[in-house]
């Protein structure tokens, strides 16, 4: 039994080692997942070997004939965090009793039921991470065992380490060491009929067993987790949207002072001529663009463009369609011809909205820095000429 816990001791010293060597990567929270995500269903071949407090002197090596024998493993779980999840566990079929030293006399079929409580420690003290290669999971749970060859059962306590290796989204290799102690579930029990507790009295006092498992696990449906909401990119893009309304209103007000400027400085005709002046005047109207892309970001934009197109098809006056980029991401040719993009997808609006392309002035103005914060300068400008 030495063996195994030092077996442990060095499992736990080596995932530590490697989480100090992994890749650093950015934590963030996330959000809780319905009852239906993260479940997971898993199938190991296991290697046990099988202690009883009726030995008297036997060498304690796992690897004797006498106490070892393979069996199989199956569980279904599910995390509820990507730190703690439940799993419930069936291990068995073939083990031993060792009441003597002979495999064959010791042989017995078995079953172990456990309700395992899984603590992913890799997510815990270092951060999600949905694409670690290696997770460290301890465990513990209870359960109970059933000895089929001499229908016993017994009361069972069970702990381990669970170590999984991602070969995809939802499949991992597995290697699980577990450590189980339980009343005599043999035929040799301390008084006949009589289920003793022997838990206080040591391990030595309790017939226990470990196994040492591989297999794999496979994660159903929904096997990540999602970010939780930001408050301060929502609260981001409100303001945002606060500052494309303002955007709108100084193009207007500067239309407005153009058209103070022109009342102010209008001179009358000389007497006796008559001159008429048809002139439509409307504020520039904006659509708005994501980052580095040339698909309109918003329909309602589109809306306030058909009403300025209207106004250009009744009047029969030219239109003028100026697309911007912001300076601060990409290069300057780059900027330009995604000015250019975007001005030719407002472009593309009005021609569906009846306006002739004849009448359409394109002006690429590549990157700016003209609008506060510096994206809301993504966008196209729509003016009556």
């Amino acid at each position: 039994m030495k063996k195994f816990f030092m077996l442990l001791a060095l499992a736990s010293v080596s995932v530590a080692g490697m989480a100090q060597t992994e890749t650093p990567v950015k934590r963030y929270s996330v959000a809780t997942n319905s009852f239906w995500s993260n479940w997971f269903i898993s199938a190991d071949v296991s290697y046990g070997a099988f202690y009883t407090n009726e030995e008297n002197g036997f060498s304690s090596s796992p690897l004797k004939d006498f106490r070892r024998n393979l069996g199989a493993s199956v569980a279904i779980g599910k995390w509820f965090t990507p730190g703690f999840g439940l799993r419930t566990k069936m291990t068995g079929i073939w083990g031993r009793n060792v009441q003597t030293q002979d495999a064959k006399t010791n042989a017995i079929k078995f079953w172990n039921l456990q309700e395992q409580a899984l603590f992913n420690l890799s997510n815990m003290f270092f951060g999600y991470n949905e694409t670690r290669v290696w997770n460290f999971i301890p465990y513990a749970g209870i359960g109970a065992v059933r000895n089929c060859s001499d229908n016993y059962y017994a009361d069972a306590i069970s702990v381990g380490l669970l170590n999984t290796w991602r070969l995809s989204k939802h499949i991992l290799i597995n290697l699980d060491l577990g450590f189980n102690f339980c009343n005599d579930y043999d035929a040799f029990r301390p008084a006949a009929g009589n289920v003793a507790n022997n838990y206080g009295d040591g391990l030595k006092n309790c017939d226990r067993f470990f196994n040492a498992e591989v297999g794999l696990t496979i994660n159903l449906g929904k096997s990540t987790w999602s970010k939780t909401p930001d408050v301060d990119a929502l609260k981001a893009l409100s303001q945002s949207q606060i500052d494309a309304l303002n955007a709108q209103l100084a193009d207007a007000q500067a239309e407005n002072a153009r058209l103070n400027d022109m009342i102010k400085n209008h001179k009358c005709p000389e007497t006796g001529k008559t001159i008429t002046v048809k002139e439509v005047v409307a504020a520039p109207v904006s659509v708005f663009f994501n980052i580095g892309k040339s698909k309109i970001a918003s329909r309602k934009d589109v809306q306030n463009v058909k009403e300025l197109a209207d106004l250009a098809k009744a009047n029969n006056s030219k239109l003028v369609v100026t697309g911007y980029a912001d300076s601060k991401t990409g290069s300057s040719n780059f900027n330009q011809k995604l000015s250019q993009k975007r001005a030719d997808a407002v472009v593309n609006e009005l021609v569906k909205m009846g306006v002739s392309r004849d009448n359409i002035e394109v002006v690429a103005a590549g990157g700016v820095n003209t609008l506060t914060p510096v994206s809301y300068n993504r966008r196209a400008t729509v003016a009556i000429k």
